[in-house]
């Protein structure tokens, strides 16, 4: 049976925590992008070089600014767009996930498929209480990437997951 009709959204949102986690890694990435427009300003606007445009060489300034004006709506949108965003499901036999920024992803992975289950939670997770659930398929095409959960649900589904596959598995024997 094919259905013709829009795809419907998973009924789970990852946790609300996770804005947190994704405006500190967008601050760090801004810091970053800042810092580096800075040294580079400051290298070739008091170098000298004959290469070097008069205008830019009086207004080094200029690059960290553009960098300011170009990257900081971006990094402080992304995150609210990407919790509007990401969800999940675990459905029948069936872990339903979706997620994206610029371009979004929509994942059906059949629990009977599933070979491993791994949570992991990096420093900043770990800080906010978060984790990510990797579910794994033999085919990359078919694994799945839910991040953002609360550690108690990504814990929870990853047990979940890994007995309803070992069940289906034993079944299909």
């Amino acid at each position: 049976m094919t259905s013709t009709g829009p795809l419907r959204d998973p009924a789970n949102r990852v946790s609300p925590k996770a804005v947190r986690l994704w405006l500190l890694e967008s601050l760090v990435a801004f810091v970053f992008f800042l810092g580096g427009s800075l040294l580079l300003a400051r290298w070739v606007g008091g170098s000298g070089w004959s290469w070097v445009p008069g205008w830019y060489a009086d207004n080094s300034w200029l690059l960290p600014a553009a960098v300011v004006l170009l990257t900081a709506p971006f990094l402080v949108a992304e995150p609210f767009v990407r919790y509007a965003v990401h969800r999940w499901e675990l459905s029948g036999d069936v872990v339903y996930a979706r997620s994206g920024f610029l371009t979004r992803e929509w994942v059906f992975v059949p629990v009977s498929r599933i070979q491993t289950v791994d949570k992991g939670q990096g420093w900043m997770e770990r800080l906010l209480g978060l984790a990510t659930l990797e579910i794994r398929t033999a085919s990359h095409a078919g694994s799945s990437t839910i991040k953002g959960l609360d550690y108690a649900v990504a814990a929870g589904l990853a047990e979940q997951l890994a007995h309803r596959a070992e069940a289906l598995r034993d079944d299909a024997t």
